[in-house]
C-alpha cells in the first residue's frame, strides 16, 4: 500500500498527487547511447585489439546505464508527492525513509524553479516554505506549476488527480 493512503486521516482526501519527471532517466538514456554508438564503430581487420577493446567499453557503458536505470527506477517508485485537503506530503527512500508533511493552512509561500529545458518537458524544482521553517527543495517534480496550483487552492477545492 502506499505511503501517502496508509497516512491519511480520518475524512482527508487526496486533492493531487504526481510523481518525480520522466526526465530522471536522462543519464540512463545517453549512457545507452553512448553504449550503442561505441557498438557500431568499425575499424579496418588489422585493428582488431581495437575493436575488441571498443566492445568492452561498450559493455562498461552499457552496465552503467543499467545501474542509472535502476537507481533512477528505485527513486522515481518510491517518491511520493501529493496534496490532500489538509497536508502537503512528500516521501522517499526504499529502504531508508524520508518524509515532510506540512499543514496547508500553514503554508506562506512555494517557489517554482524551472530552467528553459524544464519549462519545454515540464519538469521543476518546488521549494514550499512554511511558518518557522521551509522544506528542502522538490527536485524533478513533474508539472510542478499545476502542484502548486493544488496546495495554494483553498482547502474546499477538489483538482483532478494525476
Amino acid at each position: 500500500m502506499r505511503y501517502v493512503i496508509r497516512i491519511l486521516q480520518p475524512g482527508e482526501t487526496i486533492v493531487y498527487d504526481t510523481k518525480l519527471h520522466w526526465l530522471i532517466y536522462m543519464r540512463t538514456i545517453l549512457l545507452l547511447i553512448i553504449s550503442a554508438f561505441l557498438r557500431q564503430q568499425r575499424f579496418p581487420p588489422a585493428t582488431i585489439k581495437s575493436q575488441s577493446g571498443l566492445g568492452i567499453v561498450a559493455i562498461i557503458f552499457a552496465l552503467l546505464g543499467l545501474s542509472a536505470w535502476l537507481h533512477a527506477f528505485i527513486r522515481r517508485a518510491t517518491t511520493e508527492l501529493a496534496v490532500t485537503d489538509h497536508r502537503v506530503i512528500y516521501k522517499s527512500g526504499l529502504f531508508s525513509r524520508h518524509t515532510i508533511e506540512m499543514n496547508r493552512d500553514k503554508v506562506e509561500s512555494i517557489d517554482v524553479d524551472q530552467t528553459f529545458l524544464g519549462r519545454i518537458f515540464g519538469y521543476g524544482t518546488i521549494i514550499v516554505r512554511g511558518t518557522g521553517g521551509s522544506l528542502e527543495p522538490i527536485r524533478n517534480i513533474g508539472d510542478p506549476l499545476t502542484f502548486r496550483s493544488h496546495i495554494t487552492a483553498g482547502p474546499s477545492t477538489q483538482g483532478a488527480r494525476n
